[in-house]
């Protein structure tokens, strides 16, 4: 596993740059904070959308295929949402050399994000009970505590984070060891 992500890395790195920690994020359907407010809006909006599309189609007329588009974005909402998270993290794999942090994500294509140690700000640990973490990179955004894990969704770029990563105190102080070695 660990020979797997370091060469999908690997590609990417400087000749004289070595990986000092590979990972993933936690894989599978996640439940977060945000859903407390988007499951029962999600809901409500399909709901409705559908019911709207059932009760114009029976006025007769075209006015049903108006409705369409948004059963379709409900039903991302209310399903599609975990199912593309879910893709976006299997996909993704983070590295940290002597001088950045690499991260190789995306469903439908491939993109990677290079940052550069020394330079960033704000790093922030956000931590569990069982060392399960996020490093978000940069400022925060308060508004985008919504679009968490719809980083796919047009207009939802969050900042850069390892995110649901194993052992995250660890990766967070090395992180900071690294800046300290100016």
């Amino acid at each position: 596993m660990l020979g797997n992500l370091q060469s999908e890395l690997r590609e990417h790195l400087d000749r004289d740059e070595t990986l000092l920690w590979t990972g993933k994020p936690k894989s599978g359907i996640i439940f977060r904070t945000a859903d407390i407010f988007m499951i029962p809006f999600s809901v409500l909006w399909c709901g409705f959308a559908i019911f709207w599309v059932i009760m114009a189609s029976q006025g007769g007329g075209i006015f049903a295929l108006f409705g369409v588009p948004f059963v379709i974005v409900g039903l991302i909402f209310v399903f599609g949402r975990f199912i593309i998270d879910s893709k976006q993290r299997e996909n993704t794999v983070y590295g940290l050399t002597e001088n950045r942090i690499l991260i190789k994500s995306g469903v439908f294509s491939k993109n990677i994000k290079s940052l550069n140690i020394r330079t960033l700000s704000d790093i922030e640990l956000s931590e569990k009970g069982n060392g399960t973490g996020t490093i978000s990179i940069g400022p925060k955004n308060p508004f985008m505590v919504w679009g968490s894990g719809m980083n796919w969704w047009p207009g939802m770029k969050m900042n850069p984070q390892l995110e649901l990563i194993p052992n995250a105190r660890k990766v967070y102080n090395q992180i900071i060891e690294i800046q300290n070695k100016k």
